[in-house]
């Protein structure tokens, strides 16, 4: 049996052969491929060549299919379907999608964005489910190992920065937390008076010192942080009953802030850093996606209209 080079064969030749296959005729197979008769006349000479077959046969009645011919017919059409299916982009069907998406970032951040993204897909996409999963340190590692599809996330990464993309959520300023008896809820916040004060931060690394110590490094002054965090959601339990200073995104602090007995104080021009952003990550290879192409495109649309 003569051996077939498929490095060789042209994948182009293949829905030529299968309308030669049934048309049994070179100038119909020609007309119905809308192609010329000599192209297709070269088409089956090369067919021929490589598959080692003379493929149509000449009798009394026309051309017919020689044996190899009528065994290949048998088993052409579903695999040039099959090819069809590999190469076509895959279809994404809202109505009938029952896919589980899962998604992680930090407490509070899920909390504010989150349920505004459940809200709109329950409407369009009601067999669709989501699932939060605990952030680890680094939540980008989580999205290379493909353990997450998304992830909220104000932090850039350390890793694997150029398998990933993200787009901006929101962007926003920084705010003073504070109980509403503390001395700095009514006397003037001065860049020396912040200094002075006793600190809390939320680490998320928990490495590092936060983005307003380099601020007021640049101004020749230093604080003391006297806890350090791993979650916001705690903020308001530590803050509420001591002298300790919260600095956090807009966003997040009026979050804090709701139905307790804290302040806000906006902080001083000359200490206020660039505008805090917070993006949502996914991975190159979901990036082409049209499922989560979709979900992306929602997740935003919910953001614009609550």
């Amino acid at each position: 049996m003569r051996e077939m080079n498929l490095k060789g064969l042209d994948l182009n030749l293949l829905p030529i052969l299968q309308v030669l296959l049934q048309e049994r005729h070179v100038s119909r197979a020609a007309e119905q491929l809308e192609m010329s008769q000599p192209a297709v006349s070269r088409a089956l000479a090369r067919l021929r060549r490589e598959l080692g077959d003379p493929l149509l046969v000449r009798t009394s009645r026309g051309f017919d299919l020689s044996s190899r011919a009528q065994e290949i017919q048998t088993q052409l059409s579903p695999l040039l379907q099959q090819l069809t299916d590999l190469v076509q982009s895959p279809v994404f069907d809202p109505a009938t999608d029952t896919s589980l998406i899962r998604l992680t970032g930090l407490d509070l951040e899920l909390a504010i964005y989150f349920p505004r993204l459940v809200k709109h897909l329950r409407r369009l996409v009601p067999g669709l489910r989501l699932e939060t999963v605990r952030q680890e340190e680094d939540s980008f590692s989580m999205l290379d190992r493909d353990e997450v599809h998304f992830s909220l996330s104000g932090l850039q990464p350390a890793s694997a920065e150029n398998s990933l993309h993200r787009r901006v959520i929101d962007t926003m300023p920084l705010l003073c937390v504070m109980a509403e008896n503390h001395p700095l809820a009514t006397q003037p916040l001065t860049p020396v008076s912040y200094a002075a004060a006793a600190h809390g931060l939320v680490s998320i690394t928990g490495r590092g010192p936060g983005s307003m110590d380099k601020v007021l490094a640049q101004l020749g002054l230093t604080r003391q942080v006297m806890l350090r965090l791993s979650s916001f959601m705690s903020v308001a339990d530590f803050c509420e009953d001591t002298d300790l200073v919260f600095t956090l995104p807009q966003r997040l602090a009026e979050r804090v802030v709701r139905n307790r007995r804290l302040c806000l104080r906006e902080l001083p021009d000359t200490l206020q850093p660039s505008p805090v952003s917070f993006y949502l990550y996914w991975h190159s290879r979901h990036h082409h996606d049209p499922k989560m192409l979709w979900i992306r495109e929602q997740f935003f649309a919910a953001l614009e209209h609550p």
